[in-house]
């Protein structure tokens, strides 16, 4: 009877801030989603340019590399959705988190930066390992925020936290000509030294780590909304299948501020 009685104030609660900070936590995830999803398409441009030179990169490399992520995203849906109703949302929430943050810096540490073929192979397992850890925030995130938002405006709850993506595509865009910009400033004395020796065909050595640098940026916002995910209680839901006892955890978190 407790079960029910929780169960029921969520669904007829009015909006609260704890709302607001569901939105905000699940939403990070698919704002870093989106980032790192999209913003492959042009740093296999600059890799082109740095490591291929006059040469084509060639179709199947470039379809491999943007597909990686996403079959590491449909699996990842598989596994971590399953795990969520096993374990628990939270702790598979928190784990996807920790993936998408490592993986991140994992594709902005690639090793080798003379051989192509090291760097392509070091950077799609990374990308797959990547889509994983997106795979499981993509369920999670629209399960947790549906479980905690009432009935009334649920849907536009989980409409808000999806909007995020398009921000996230935006921001990837935005932060790839902001990180080019500024090193192509920053290089200028490379380029020139390269051309007076005849090497215009090469990119300058400040370009490799751009397009590090840019990959990575993709971690911060998860890592920065990582605090608060993990003060996020199980849901309701998910508890009531379990013990009412548990579901008390809830109240805490939604009567009390960051």
């Amino acid at each position: 009877m407790p079960a029910l009685k929780v169960l029921s104030a969520l669904d007829v609660a009015r909006i609260q801030w704890y709302h607001f900070k569901a939105i905000i936590v699940a939403g990070m995830g698919l704002f870093t989603d989106a980032y790192d999803l999209f913003c492959i398409a042009p740093i296999m441009k600059m890799i082109g340019h740095i490591y291929y030179h006059q040469d084509s990169i060639g179709t199947a490399v470039l379809s491999t590399s943007y597909a990686i992520a996403l079959l590491g995203t449909a699996l990842g849906q598989l596994i971590f959705g399953y795990l969520g109703d096993r374990v628990g949302r939270r702790r598979v929430y928190g784990l996807c988190l920790m993936i998408m943050v490592l993986s991140s810096f994992g594709c902005g540490f690639s090793v080798c930066t003379t051989r192509r073929s090291c760097v392509i192979a070091s950077l799609g397992f990374f990308r797959f390992v990547l889509g994983l850890g997106i795979g499981g925030d993509y369920p999670l995130s629209a399960t947790i925020m549906s479980e905690f938002a009432n009935k009334r405006s649920r849907g536009t709850f989980i409409a808000a936290v999806f909007s995020m993506q398009g921000l996230g595509i935006l921001m990837s865009s935005a932060v790839t000509m902001a990180v080019c910009e500024a090193f192509k400033n920053a290089g200028k004395g490379s380029l020139e030294k390269m051309r007076a020796a005849g090497a215009e065909t090469f990119a300058p050595w400040e370009s490799d780590i751009a397009w590090r640098l840019i990959l990575m940026i993709g971690a911060l916002p998860a890592a920065l909304t990582f605090y608060w995910r993990m003060l996020m209680p199980e849901t309701a839901s998910y508890a009531n299948g379990y013990t009412a006892l548990s579901l008390f955890a809830i109240i805490p978190w939604i009567i009390s501020d960051f």
